[in-house]
């Protein structure tokens, strides 16, 4: 790895990973504002605006960014998460710096056009009620908000439609000037390129830009409680948020190995208790998500109405014996799927990127590749068991979507787990 990053005088952060033997390489603009940075009145603006940077800019129309990126078999998106909204291409190498011109384009000179901001809402209007539809999404909607209940964090990051139906462009233009400011703002860059080529197209990109310091993040702070919404579908979708570990925290790479020893493939204990042994379900598995300040380690399941109590008792035991029951074999097998994960991830010029940037914007430095792995090694039973008892410590927040004559036996099998 080749990384370099350097910083315009106007607080722009430009980072590269230069990759040997490859033709093409990923660009991307990385915003340090998401869904976390919204008032409530403003809920799933971020994702509004990211959707309308592609519908037309001061130069281009949406159908001329489509077609520019196209004509040289280019790939262009983004995406809006809690804490960071990204815009990126994939390009060949030749082609870099039009990709480049493209991202500055729709980041900075987006028109908001009245006829485009209407058929974008529709479209929005369209994504919520498709994941509204959707149970096993909806559910983590809902147990982000029962985990953080009235707090940006645990806002839905479409937001409601009820907001969106409302949105103007004057809204999408103010969001704009208050968050996309250089200072929050990273430059990325893997694959095929040069930092020195990338520092210059990154000055003349954005070299003129200025702004105000970026307003704070709101905290968070884990609030269990309960979200319950009765369906009549065939499987109780069960989602159990519990006080996780962030990103900068000691315990990091602990919480990681044991949600994936936990739950994180066929040979974990979760898939093999209540899957294979029991077959109460067809997907079950555990997740540890980290951020600034805080964290999830989560829990899902999918089973039938007549399985639900059981099913509830077999997580309350798996979560209270995790940290006792888990073997060295076991914690083995989660630690090689993890470097398997970290090593196969330096094949991709686009995962490469991401992670620089989310790295710098959220822990304020890039986390080399030597120490990420050494760091996993580190982790052995008495770490886990540790974070374990951390962890499930205390009740989790929970979200059930399914039949209501079983949401009630669902909920009750939430006494099951620690007070």
């Amino acid at each position: 790895m080749s990384i370099i990053t350097s910083t315009l005088p106007n607080g722009l952060t430009v980072a590269t990973d230069e990759m040997a033997d490859v033709a093409s390489a990923s660009v991307g603009v990385w915003v340090h504002a998401g869904a976390r940075h919204e008032t409530l009145a403003q809920n799933g603006l971020s994702h509004m605006l990211e959707h309308m940077a592609f519908k037309g800019t001061t130069k281009r129309s949406a159908l001329d960014i489509a077609n520019e990126v196209e004509a040289v078999g280019g790939h262009l998106n983004a995406y809006t998460a809690r804490e960071q909204t990204c815009y990126y291409a994939r390009m060949l190498k030749d082609d870099v710096a039009l990709g480049a011109d493209i991202l500055a384009d729709i980041v900075r000179e987006p028109v908001f056009a009245a006829d485009e901001l209407e058929r974008e809402r529709g479209v929005i209007l369209q994504e919520i009620g498709q994941a509204e539809d959707t149970p096993d999404d909806i559910v983590f909607d809902m147990v982000q908000e029962a985990a953080y209940s009235d707090q940006p964090m645990g806002r839905s990051i479409l937001g409601t439609a009820e907001r969106v139906s409302n949105f103007t462009a004057d809204d999408c233009a103010d969001y704009r000037s208050t968050h996309y400011e250089p200072g929050s703002m990273v430059f990325a860059a893997a694959g095929a390129v040069a930092h020195s080529d990338m520092e210059q197209l990154a000055h003349s990109l954005f070299g003129d830009m200025t702004g105000q310091t970026r307003p704070a993040q709101a905290g968070a702070q884990f609030r269990p409680t309960v979200q319950v919404r009765g369906r009549p579908l065939e499987q109780m979708h069960v989602a159990l948020t519990f006080d996780g570990i962030g990103l900068d925290d000691p315990d990091y790479y602990a919480a990681q190995v044991l949600a994936t020893a936990l739950g994180g493939g066929m040979s974990s204990r979760l898939f093999q208790e209540v899957r294979e042994k029991r077959g109460l379900v067809y997907s079950v598995y555990a997740y540890a998500n980290g951020a600034t300040d805080c964290g999830q380690f989560g829990v899902y399941a999918g089973t039938g109405p007549q399985q639900t109590a059981e099913l509830m008792d077999v997580l309350a035991d798996e979560c209270a014996g995790a940290g006792q029951n888990l073997t060295n074999d076991d914690i083995d097998r989660a630690r090689a799927q993890m470097r398997a994960g970290v090593v196969m991830a330096l094949e991709s010029s686009a995962q490469r990127a991401e992670q620089m940037a989310r790295q710098l914007q959220l822990l304020g430095r890039i986390v080399p590749i030597e120490e990420q792995l050494a760091d996993l090694e580190k982790v052995d039973q008495a770490a886990v068991a540790g974070v374990a008892g951390r962890i499930f410590a205390d009740r989790p927040a929970a979200a059930f979507v399914g039949p209501d004559a079983v949401i009630e036996t669902a909920q009750t099998g939430l006494l099951r787990f620690a007070a």
